[in-house]
């Protein structure tokens, strides 16, 4: 991420500014990893999401730098995938699977009754800033729905009171 004669780009220059040592840390070496590899971008973001838990804005441009895309190209990812997150999670982060097989079986009643109990605004927020409620297009654990995440455990057969177990035992 350099320009002539080996001194700062811009871009990284912009990017020191805005991202703290950590981030800068993480994004580097997310780039070092994978930004040879043929279509390098979604294992880049998976990487930096992967440590963060999101993928700062500030990022995008050394991304878009370093693999030769657009800037747009970069948000135009982050944007369209759902798991993708340009900022951090509130507390818990819960994903409510959203596939057919588990609205089948009553996710979309679970995630009205998950929208009340926590509180969620329509960002996914918790008002309390405790959790965040994400969808997820298939958790594969289709015949055991209506399935969730929290953090990276999942609960199968979620009923709204093995719902209200869960954040519960969550908040102890």
């Amino acid at each position: 991420m350099s320009g002539p004669q080996g001194a700062p780009s811009p871009v990284h220059e912009v990017a020191v500014a805005i991202l703290d040592a950590r981030q800068r840390e993480v994004v580097q070496r997310a780039l070092d990893a994978h930004g040879t590899k043929l279509g390098a971008l979604l294992p880049v973001l998976h990487a930096i999401q992967h440590e963060l838990q999101y993928v700062p804005p500030g990022a995008v441009p050394l991304i878009a730098e370093r693999l030769a895309l657009s800037r747009a190209e970069v948000h135009g990812v982050i944007s369209f995938y759902h798991d993708f997150r340009d900022r951090p999670p509130a507390g818990k982060v819960i994903k409510l699977c959203r596939a057919e097989a588990c609205q089948a079986v009553g996710a979309v009643a679970l995630e009205a009754h998950a929208r009340r109990t926590l509180g969620v605004d329509a960002d996914g927020r918790s008002r309390d800033g405790r959790y965040t409620l994400e969808p997820a297009y298939c958790l594969g654990n289709c015949a055991c729905g209506p399935s969730l995440l929290v953090d990276d455990e999942l609960h199968a057969l979620v009923t709204p009171q093995r719902f209200d177990e869960l954040v519960a035992e969550e908040g102890k």
